[in-house]
């Protein structure tokens, strides 16, 4: 039977580049969108995009394609976005599953959860760029694809985009917290990602605010779904399944 997985990107990304991962899924017989959350589209407005508006595009895009029974998967920022998407159409959800992603308390922006360092050079470089940031190419290098060749690595990052900078400054609303929603919540954790220090880890640090959930681990980096595409599909659809 098949499934149906909306791939919600992280920062930076668009929904393209989840495309090679929702080829491996559907190869699998299942069904799979990936859209691209308002602020990382083409013409939209760096300067002015902000949380509330990403989430309802996702939303927008679930009630326009009448999607229901979703799994909805989130990979980094795109945490943030899903867990504002399953307060406000909790029936079109089946289950959360959280790729290496922010999981936010109520109230919380990305910014609370981050390095005190990654805050100060965010704020430097949205403060010189219209409130615009990007992520510099060491950073991503070392920290976000530390497992591919320098290739890809550089292949991959020119493929990113300006991220608006309220994404990660805007708190996020949610009426109930997420461990106490009553939907079925996965994290898939890839064990080399370094782009939050293993001091502040994804897992266990973030993971157990949703409660009851399934953990899935994997060997890779933040980027895996440009490194092993195929291995990412295998481990959303473990996490996904009933």
């Amino acid at each position: 039977m098949a499934d149906t997985y909306v791939l919600v990107h992280g920062a930076w990304h668009t929904g393209e580049l989840f495309e090679p991962v929702a080829a491996y899924i559907r190869a699998m017989g299942h069904d799979v969108w990936c859209p691209t959350l308002a602020g990382n589209r083409t013409g939209d407005d760096r300067a002015t995009v902000g949380l509330t508006q990403a989430a309802q595009s996702l939303v927008d895009y679930l009630e326009e394609k009448n999607l229901t029974g979703v799994r909805l998967v989130g990979h980094s920022y795109g945490g943030m976005a899903i867990s504002r998407a399953a307060a406000l159409v909790p029936g079109r959800i089946r289950r959360l599953v959280y790729q290496n992603a922010f999981v936010p308390l109520n109230g919380e922006c990305l910014n609370d959860m981050v390095p005190p360092h990654y805050k100060a050079l965010f704020d430097g470089l949205a403060a010189a760029s219209a409130n615009a940031v990007m992520l510099p190419y060491p950073i991503w290098r070392e920290a976000f694809i530390n497992d591919a060749d320098a290739a890809l690595a550089e292949s991959s990052f020119a493929r990113l985009n300006p991220q608006p900078y309220r994404t990660f400054t805007e708190a996020v609303s949610l009426p109930t917290e997420l461990a106490a929603l009553q939907i079925g919540k996965s994290y898939v954790n890839a064990e080399q990602d370094t782009a939050m220090p293993h001091s502040m880890p994804w897992h266990p640090r973030l993971s157990e605010r949703l409660g009851l959930f399934r953990l899935v681990s994997c060997t890779g980096s933040h980027e895996i779904c440009f490194t092993n595409p195929r291995l990412l599909a295998e481990k959303i659809v473990e996490a996904g399944r009933d």
